[in-house]
């Protein structure tokens, strides 16, 4: 017996199948979607998925956990690369800040820095002291890295720290241990900036907070080399190589060689290309301890003049067959600014012979004492100290590398001591650099491109490729601090340009969208209408039922919350705070939170709704924030004088 095949059937079931795959697609896209938000949903996920792993040396899996592999991307890491303590006073100000560091990730603390001053204010790059529990008499200190790679504090001038904002009690109170967490982590950020800064090879993978202790777990990345300046840094120190350099590769590339030929490559279209000229004035201030490093058996230093100390080594002696030595070692971190090394004095009750490098250069006492031996007469003589006062040059040796200046002191009784006077000069005057670079000079050169906008110091003087006629006046600046400021007039210090480029793409083949215009036109929700073509180049047109599949019901939008809480205003400028300049110092924070699913807003500590759960629309009070802001930033601009 047979069946009659009905086409209803058919379609019912065709259509059951077609929501079943529906379905399974709709579950599977959203065990995808909720996969990927476990994973890299907030900046705390990425840092604990990939980038702590990653630069750990540690395994990283896939998204859906399937796969795992571990990279290779640090030389180095060390478990704790920097640890920060910071305890507050009875005044507000954090009267005890600490830092121990390591410096070449061994896993071993080689620089401790204790600042010696109290810190009353935080910047994104530095710090403010000012007299404890007020904001007066108020010194700017920003994070630098010596000459010998030691993290420390410089004297600079307000405008050259960025965000700062005040934490002692002329601000309000406990507000170190009432946000100890972001106190912590905006004093770590700015260290980490000062040394990344100076050394492009460190990363830091990991960050924790241990109470009043923040640590940095750290690695060398980019390359094992033991210098910073590497090849895969150099176009920050040098940026109008990247042009050449990208040219010389691209003519040795086969894929691009491959790709230039293709027809792809050889129509023409026009691009825009920005670029720019400045022109960087650097002033560096050059201290003793950036030119020469001494450590060892120091018993004082004093200042004999401007860029000269006098370090004394002084011990007591025996009257022994091995007479006790005291060394200091001196380390040239900058040869070329040393000026002079000399031993001046040297002076013993009973003898001291002096020594560099092991080699015997002289002695004090009542006869000369030249060798490894013991000298030529008693010990506990008690007439008056000897002194020789003749002066032994040792700049070359100390040009040339580490140099070690030794005291070898034989004495007793009343009598028993010698020391040797070591005076060193250095060059410490101020050292300026200029240099013009130039990120157009490609464009301007290339006679398939052509100037459209130019800004020279925020005057437009191309627009549109016609010239404006407009001229920036004479403009003068200030480089430098303290005792190393310099003014320069230039004729411009910053010009901003836009390039129209043309790009030959005539050879490339057109698409035909004639079937898909047709489709388009044609179609409409049950119906699907197509347009192919035979092999004898006919058109045919055909039609056919359409239908898609059903799909869940969406939200108008994500449901979110507006809230708000009491902040006081603890910024600071260089005129003082500016909660002093204001009627009521007190302000608010905003924030949005993506509401749960039961339409509840999570708030965080201190907050209150603003505007509960919804589609909340906020844009024109942005634009109007924004307009503010730019309108504001003009203004000055315009009233601003230069410094």
């Amino acid at each position: 017996m047979r069946w009659p095949f009905s086409p209803s059937l058919a379609i019912l079931a065709a259509l059951s199948v077609q929501s079943a795959f529906a379905q399974d697609m709709d579950a599977r896209a959203r065990a995808a979607a909720a996969a990927s938000r476990a994973k890299s949903g907030d900046s705390d996920a990425i840092s604990n998925n990939y980038l702590t792993p990653g630069l750990a040396n540690q395994p990283v899996s896939t998204v859906d956990n399937s796969r795992s592999f571990t990279p290779h991307l640090a030389c180095q890491q060390s478990a704790t690369m920097l640890e920060m303590l910071v305890q507050p006073g009875t005044t507000g100000d954090i009267t005890h800040l600490s830092i121990s560091r390591d410096k070449d990730l061994d896993g071993a603390f080689d620089q401790v820095l204790t600042l010696p001053v109290p810190v009353s204010g935080i910047c994104a790059n530095g710090v403010i002291s000012c007299s404890p529990g007020s904001w007066n008499q108020c010194q700017s200190f920003k994070w630098d890295i010596g000459g010998s790679g030691d993290l420390k504090l410089g004297q600079v001038d307000m405008p050259d720290l960025a965000g700062c904002y005040c934490i002692n009690a002329s601000c309000g109170a406990n507000l170190v241990a009432g946000n100890l967490p972001s106190v912590l982590k905006d004093l770590g950020g700015g260290v980490i900036g000062a040394l990344t800064t100076a050394d492009p090879r460190i990363a830091v993978a990991q960050a924790s907070i241990d109470g009043p202790v923040i640590r940095y777990v750290g690695a060398q990345t980019t390359a094992c080399t033991s210098s910073p300046a590497v090849s895969a840094t150099s176009y920050r120190a040098n940026p109008t190589a990247i042009s050449g350099d990208a040219y010389a590769a691209s003519q040795s590339n086969s894929v691009f060689t491959a790709l230039a030929a293709s027809p792809a490559g050889n129509g023409k279209a026009e691009e825009t290309r920005s670029c720019t000229i400045e022109r960087e004035i650097a002033v560096k201030a050059w201290d003793f301890t950036d030119i020469v490093s001494a450590s060892g058996s120091i018993t004082s230093t004093s200042s004999c003049g401007t860029g000269c100390l006098r370090f004394q080594i002084r011990g007591a002696g025996t009257c022994g067959s091995n007479p006790p030595v005291y060394t200091v070692t001196f380390n040239p971190l900058l040869p070329s600014r040393i000026v002079s090394a000399r031993i001046i004095e040297m002076g013993a009750d009973d003898w001291v012979q002096g020594r560099i490098n092991g080699q015997v250069v002289g002695s004090a006492g009542k006869r000369l004492w030249t060798g490894d031996g013991l000298p030529s007469g008693d010990c506990r003589i008690s007439d008056d100290p000897w002194y020789n006062r003749t002066p032994i040059d040792f700049t070359d040796r100390l040009k040339s590398g580490a140099t070690s200046v030794s005291a070898r002191v034989r004495g007793g009784g009343g009598g028993n001591w010698g020391t040797i006077t070591v005076e060193i000069q250095v060059d410490t005057s101020c050292e300026v650099s200029e240099r013009l670079v130039d990120l157009c000079a490609g464009y301007a050169g290339d006679p398939a491109c052509r100037l459209t906008q130019e800004d020279v110091d925020g005057v437009e003087t191309v627009r549109n490729g016609v010239v404006t006629g407009l001229k920036p006046l004479p403009f003068t600046r200030l480089f430098g601090t303290g005792s190393c400021t310099f003014q320069y007039s230039r004729d411009f210090f910053l010009r901003t340009r836009r390039y129209a480029c043309v790009v030959d793409t005539s050879g490339t083949t057109q698409p035909d969208l004639s079937r898909a215009t047709y489709i388009i036109d044609h179609s409409t929700e049950t119906l699907l209408a197509d347009q192919t073509r035979t092999s004898d180049g006919a058109l045919v047109q055909s039609t056919r039922a359409f239908a898609l599949p059903d799909r869940p019901a969406v939200a108008a939008c994500e449901s979110i919350c507006k809230t708000r809480a009491p902040s006081a205003n603890s910024g600071v400028a260089p005129a003082g705070a500016v909660a002093q300049k204001q009627n009521v110092p007190v302000g608010w924070d905003s924030f949005y939170h993506v509401c749960s699913a039961d339409n509840v807003c999570p708030l965080g500590d201190g907050e209150e709704i603003v505007s509960p759960c919804g589609c909340l629309d906020d844009f024109p009070e942005a634009v109007v924030m924004m307009q503010t802001v730019r309108l504001a930033g003009s203004d000055l601009a315009c009233t601003a004088v230069a410094r």
